[in-house]
């Protein structure tokens, strides 16, 4: 998120560049804490579960009010700051901002990154930001200065359908749907789109053609969205899969395929 201060107001923008301040009101003191008439800043809009941790799925569903981490600095007044090294910018952003209800400049540390990451594999974090010092902020696009390293998973998985292919994929299949069992109950898990080559693809889906069944086997059955073309088959295939964590509904998050294990 985007933060553009000016007048005492703010106007919060998405990454697609589309305006979403009225959908943010807590954020709509942001200003007061901004020691300048004008100031473009970089931030995380975030929302915290229970125990103080920041959840994807609770953003999405917008239930509790938010905070805005801010990051990073482009304007000041009238001086441009995205030519400065990182540590400049840092440095200005941390005098700019007064911490307020809903928003603050997160802690940083300099070194000591593989301390950090694991710390926060401990505390439940998605994972950790590594930024190269001296880099400069590059509007509109990736940098490999900075690097988001998370935290990756593994569990196993029953496959109880698929979804049809598109493109290159079409004579195989899009994504494999999952669950795990509750008992003798097949509880969805999700999607699992990643993490197959050519031959992969055209293996499993041999194995999934043998398989199909007429009825859906998770019990309830998944999402609408997740049903539409799909195809099921005989929950007697297991697979492990990486991903960075259940949501609070759960289902997996940034899942990829592994490996077939077998039967359950």
């Amino acid at each position: 998120t985007l933060a553009f201060v000016e007048g005492g107001a703010v106007r919060l923008q998405s990454t697609k560049g589309l305006d979403v301040t009225a959908g943010y009101p807590e954020l709509a003191s942001v200003p007061d804490g901004v020691h300048a008439d004008i100031a473009i800043l970089d931030a995380e809009f975030v929302v915290l579960d229970d125990d103080g941790r920041p959840r994807f799925e609770l953003v999405q569903r917008h239930e509790r009010p938010g905070a805005l981490y801010l990051f990073d600095v482009l304007r000041i007044d009238d001086h441009d700051t995205v030519g400065l090294p990182y540590e400049d910018r840092r440095r200005l952003l941390e005098q700019l901002v007064e911490p307020g209800p809903s928003w603050l400049v997160p802690a940083h540390r300099v070194g000591g990154g593989p301390e950090l990451l694991e710390a926060t594999g401990e505390e439940g974090l998605e994972g950790i930001m590594a930024k190269r010092l001296g880099s400069l902020y590059t509007p509109g696009k990736r940098s490999p200065n900075w690097r988001k390293i998370k935290h990756r998973r593994r569990v196993d998985v029953v496959i109880g359908g698929f979804t049809a292919g598109e493109g290159n994929r079409a004579s195989t299949f899009g994504a494999l749907l999952v669950g795990r069992w509750d008992g003798d109950v097949l509880v969805f898990a999700g999607g699992v789109g990643t993490g197959f080559d050519q031959r992969l693809l055209d293996t499993l889906s041999a194995q999934l053609g043998e398989l199909e069944l007429d009825d859906c086997p998770f019990e309830p059955a998944p999402p609408a969205s997740y049903r539409r073309g799909a195809r099921w088959v005989e929950p007697v295939l297991t697979a492990t899969i990486e991903m960075t964590e259940f949501t609070n509904d759960g289902l997996v998050r940034h899942a990829s395929f592994v490996e077939l294990t077998g039967p359950p």
